[in-house]
């Protein structure tokens, strides 16, 4: 996979009727912060056992970005973020671009983490989006501010 850190249609793996792209034949993908002991491959890759995610390295909003080398079709995004330690409310935004670089709003999402009893956020986002070239999904960790870092268990395209 390319990818850039940033600073401040080939489908595998069915899943119902749908097959998830392979990101790393069809895109790249910018990050704004990246740990290096989780890197964001580790988040959009189709194999591996899930067990790994992608982690800022730096507290506060974060962004990645996915650019298609050419427009792509998109009908679902499946994203899973898991916070075990730390309670917080998430917020989350996507929005998506094609020929006309025009940003289009997809959705936001508020998710409440607690330790000791939501730790996983699942979201299945059917859509249908034409002509896909970038694809960002922006991360606030903490909407009250605090010092959690943006993570990403898993992005799947489909």
């Amino acid at each position: 996979m390319r990818k850039s850190v940033t600073g401040t249609a080939t489908a595998l793996q069915p899943v119902g009727e749908h097959e998830w792209l392979d990101l790393e034949q069809i895109a790249s993908v910018e990050v704004s912060s990246e740990n290096s002991e989780y890197p964001i491959e580790s988040a959009l890759a189709l194999t591996g056992n899930g067990d790994t995610s992608w982690r800022a390295n730096v507290p506060g909003e974060q962004k990645v970005i996915i650019l298609f080398d050419s427009p792509t079709l998109i009908h679902l995004i499946h994203l899973q973020f898991v916070e075990e330690a730390i309670e917080r409310t998430q917020e989350f935004t996507l929005s998506w671009s094609g020929a006309d670089q025009m940003s289009h709003h997809i959705g936001r999402q508020q998710w409440n983490f607690s330790p000791s009893g939501s730790t996983m956020e699942v979201e299945n986002l059917r859509v249908n989006l034409p002509g896909v070239l970038r694809l960002e999904l922006t991360v606030k960790p903490d909407i009250s501010g605090g010092t959690a870092v943006a993570t990403l268990r898993r992005l799947r395209l489909a």
